[in-house]
């Protein structure tokens, strides 16, 4: 185990940032760094200082192999120029063979030896002839790579409906699972459309915020439980965690009022079933007293 220097550095064309080791500490915030990554070299910039980290296995990490300057800036704008058009051109032979996929961008490494191409389809694709066609046109090599709603709406980012930068276009680097039980839990009306972002999948607001609803409903009473207020006896039909107010009702009235007013008369299921019977037994002796009296009125 060594120690080593770790740069964050945000990839460029991924707009993600990733850790990268060093040979020296010579970077600052802001500068440019020619990275090797898996999908070969590319452009990134320094986004913060750096940490020293005692590394198992130097390969856990990719490195910065050195500084960058202007001139690969110009390489990297070029570059995506020319991704545009290896975009185009793949759609172009995709349509022409009747491949169900759609191109969503293309990019090359700084050195412009490799491009890799992101599509969509909903299937899986066979582009063994399309990779033919396509080696004529680009000459360089080719990685096609196929990827999901999520992955299209982080590429081409956007504004969501709390009017900030989409968050899988701005830091999110992993995507979590996301269900509709979170939005269950958060009490919100299951409206999927209005769930929903730009990828079509459930908004990453409901995994963040999910912990916290979690924890703020532990001392709070669940939907479906009976409370004993003024006499009657009332059912939960819903509650605002933060503001702790919650909704009782019966057939005669519906209160909506502070849990602190209720949280002693909460009903357990047992108190609650008992309490059940005896209704139950009181509405069977007063039907079994009218029987008695229709019977009796019958009989005179």
């Amino acid at each position: 185990m060594a120690e080593k220097i770790l740069f964050p550095v945000r990839i460029l064309s991924l707009n993600r940032t990733f850790f990268f080791i060093a040979e020296k500490d010579e970077f600052k915030v802001g500068d440019l760094a020619i990275c090797e990554t898996t999908r070969g070299r590319e452009l990134g910039e320094i986004t913060g200082p750096s940490i020293k980290k005692e590394v198992e296995n130097e390969q856990e990490f990719p490195t910065i192999v050195t500084k960058g300057d202007k001139n690969d800036l110009i390489i990297y704008n070029k570059n995506i120029e020319l991704g545009e058009q290896a975009k185009k051109a793949c759609q172009e032979c995709a349509d022409k063979l009747n491949l169900d996929m759609k191109v969503v961008s293309a990019d090359y490494t700084l050195d412009q030896t490799k491009v890799t191409i992101y599509y969509l389809s909903d299937s899986r694709v066979d582009f063994r002839e399309l990779l033919k066609d396509l080696a004529n046109v680009l000459h360089c090599r080719l990685d096609l790579r196929q990827i999901g709603t999520r992955d299209k709406a982080k590429m081409v980012g956007g504004i969501g409906i709390c009017g900030l930068k989409l968050c899988c276009a701005s830091f999110l680097n992993e995507f979590d699972g996301i269900s509709i039980t979170m939005a269950k839990n958060q009490m919100l009306a299951l409206n999927i459309p209005k769930l929903s972002g730009h990828c079509g999948k459930l908004i990453c607001c409901l995994k963040f915020e999910n912990d916290a609803y979690t924890e703020l409903q532990k001392d709070l009473p669940r939907i479906g439980a009976h409370v004993r207020y003024e006499g009657g006896i009332y059912k939960i039909t819903s509650m605002n965690v933060i503001t702790k107010m919650i909704r009782i009702e019966n057939k005669e009235n519906i209160q909506v009022l502070p849990y602190k007013d209720i949280q002693d008369s909460i009903l357990t299921k047992e108190e609650f079933a008992k309490i059940n019977q005896l209704r139950q037994q009181s509405f069977q002796q007063k039907a079994n007293d009218s029987k008695k009296d229709v019977n009796k009125d019958a009989k005179d």
